[in-house]
């Protein structure tokens, strides 16, 4: 099953006091790092929080972004003793009673450390469950992104994977002519420099010698191993974006060695669109989970 690195999911959920907006998003990295970033007030909640996420990715650099309302109780206090104090010190400069209509109480609570907002925080026995769900809900939802990008993935490997089949078939159909056209070649030679005698045996043997030399059979078997291999490893339900690129690698370097072996330009013309697709095989890899 393919299932691509990168993703997106968010939710929402609230009740009478509270409530959460999670979003996530994931690009891609080696292994599973997960940057989780809320209030300073829910740290303890984060191992909670990475744990559900580690349920529906395995590879990724994953965030997640918690936004919370009604998580903090703002209360105003007054200070009623210090707009005493203002008052008598009014007082105390003006030498006379001063009535209370002269002050007025904007500006009394104006005046410096009259008024103060203390935040309380409000968590609880529900808040850590609609917390979680939240998470969750948020979670299904870049997981089906995740999958949704992995199936568009998963068709293209499967038609450049089956153009590189097309092209072994070729090359395999090529491959017997290769050594045909050399004795033809080198008996032309033979014939131009108007050569009476030629030694059968030695001519055989460097005929013989030049198909060993060519010969890619083996490599024509391996490739084909791999491929198979590769189609396997795409149903797997598990993270197999590493043994795929594994495999690229083994397929490259059966098709790399059967280049360096190919004495025929139809040969190497289907190495190259072998190796081209094997190219963008590898960058499509890179994005698998």
């Amino acid at each position: 099953m393919v299932v691509s690195m990168t993703g997106y999911g968010k939710a929402i959920l609230s009740n009478e006091q509270y409530k959460i907006h999670i979003e996530m998003k994931a690009v891609n990295h080696r292994y599973l790092e997960t940057i989780v970033r809320m209030p300073r007030q829910l740290l303890a909640y984060e191992d909670a929080i990475k744990k559900i996420v580690a349920e529906y990715t395995s590879r990724g650099r994953v965030e997640v972004f918690v936004t919370i309302e009604g998580l903090l109780q703002r209360t105003l206090q007054i200070d009623e003793g210090l707009i005493q104090q203002y008052k008598n010190a009014i007082e105390n400069l003006s030498g006379e009673k001063q009535n209370e209509s002269t002050y007025n109480p904007i500006d009394l609570l104006k005046l410096p450390e009259v008024t103060t907002v203390s935040e309380v925080e409000q968590i609880n026995d529900n808040f850590e469950e609609l917390l979680l769900t939240t998470t969750e809900n948020a979670c299904k939802q870049f997981f089906d992104v995740k999958c949704k990008e992995g199936s568009q993935l998963e068709k293209d490997l499967i038609e450049r994977l089956s153009a590189i089949e097309e092209c072994k078939k070729q090359i395999a159909e090529y491959s017997p002519q290769v050594v045909k056209s050399y004795r033809e070649k080198l008996q032309s030679k033979l014939a131009e420099v108007e050569l009476t005698t030629v030694d059968e045996q030695r001519l055989l043997t460097e005929i013989m010698l030049f198909a060993d030399r060519c010969d890619i059979s083996e490599e024509l078997v391996r490739l084909t191993s791999h491929l198979d291999l590769f189609k396997e490893t795409l149903q797997l339900k598990e993270s197999i974006g590493r043994k795929l690129d594994f495999i690229v690698q083994e397929m490259n370097r059966e098709v790399n060695t059967i280049g360096s072996k190919a004495n025929s330009l139809d040969i190497s013309k289907q190495v190259v669109e072998m190796k081209n697709n094997l190219e963008k095989i590898r960058e499509q890899v890179q994005n698998i989970e």
